[in-house]
């Protein structure tokens, strides 16, 4: 399992993921930008405008209360930023031979955080590939989802920032 590398952006904590897919760039815009596609993957359900300055909104996550942020950059079919809470995420698509590379950036609000997002979205981008593969995905939540503790715990081991509080416990 790909593993995301803590990083500094802009001189603000970041933890940063690249994958490539066998798949062209729209179709995996549309899994990663759009409220549909990123049903099966992403950790809260997404309505957005799909403009810089529009709202985004998130909501039915079982680990954080609904909330808005704001559309950054809405550049179909290859880049999508947005706020999200204190936190900023980037989500960059490239075409690349053969497939797309997909470039995600959290940038962080806490350094702190980094563990914790890092093992997170982990779990999210398994299910994105599922997904894109065409098989089931039922969301980083399901009970078919890879274990959260462990991947969480490998993070810490390897050093990235940790210590926030984990939701639920």
């Amino acid at each position: 399992m790909d593993r995301g590398t803590y990083t500094e952006d802009l001189g603000r904590p970041a933890v940063r993921f690249q994958r490539t897919y066998a798949h062209p760039v729209e179709k995996v815009w549309a899994a990663v930008a759009t409220p549909e596609g990123l049903a099966h993957w992403f950790p809260s359900a997404v309505t957005l405008e799909p403009h810089a300055g529009g709202k985004i909104t998130f909501s039915d996550d079982p680990n954080v209360v609904e909330s808005t942020g704001e559309v950054l950059v809405f550049d179909p079919p290859h880049r999508l930023a947005f706020t999200w809470a204190g936190d900023e995420m980037r989500f960059e698509l490239e075409e690349v031979p053969g497939g797309c590379r997909f470039t995600m950036t959290n940038v962080l609000e806490a350094r702190d955080t980094a563990a914790r997002n890092a093992a997170g979205w982990t779990i999210c981008l398994v299910e994105l590939e599922k997904a894109l593969a065409g098989g089931p995905a039922a969301g980083p939540h399901a009970e078919t989802a890879v274990p959260w503790r462990p991947i969480y715990e490998e993070y810490v081991a390897s050093g990235m920032p940790s210590g926030s509080p984990i939701p639920g416990e």
